[in-house]
């Protein structure tokens, strides 16, 4: 797939084989790995960082072939789940540490460029949570907002 923002095509990634049976050799049951998934939300851990603990502290590979829901759908099942969706919070924790770039460094115009193409990310990216319900419509992006997440 190529990139969003150059003409390059991008790294190849390895895909996971398309078995939807359920793994037999997981040492915990799917209600103790739910139970651990919820623990963990409540403890503010993010999604993705939920999977790589589960993955080398318990032995569980993949949360959805094991319980047959993603660790964002656990969450938001149990209240547990962040209020801003994951990669969103990166891409504005990724501009404010920019703008903080371009305060010292006025002349940066390849870092203004990055800004602004990370910017409009996110914009293309809160229009879709909208679209689907995970914002609520009133939402918006400000960099004093970034600001406040980011720290």
């Amino acid at each position: 797939m190529a990139r969003m923002h150059s003409r390059k095509k991008g790294k190849s990634e390895s895909t996971r084989p398309p078995r939807e049976t359920p793994l037999d050799w997981v040492p915990l049951s799917k209600e103790e790995i739910e139970e651990l998934v919820v623990k963990l939300g409540k403890r503010g851990v993010s999604p993705s960082q939920i999977g790589m603990i589960l993955r080398d502290e318990y032995g569980v590979p993949l949360v959805k072939r094991v319980v047959g829901k993603k660790i964002t759908q656990i969450l938001e099942e149990h209240d547990a789940a962040p209020p801003i969706p994951e990669d969103l919070l990166a891409l504005i924790s990724k501009a404010y540490k920019i703008r903080k770039h371009l305060e010292e460094h006025r002349k940066d115009f390849h870092a203004k460029r990055g800004l602004i193409l990370t910017e409009s990310k996110i914009s293309r990216l809160v229009k879709y949570y909208k679209r689907v319900g995970k914002l609520p419509p009133d939402w918006r992006y400000s960099p004093e907002l970034a600001e406040l997440y980011a720290s």
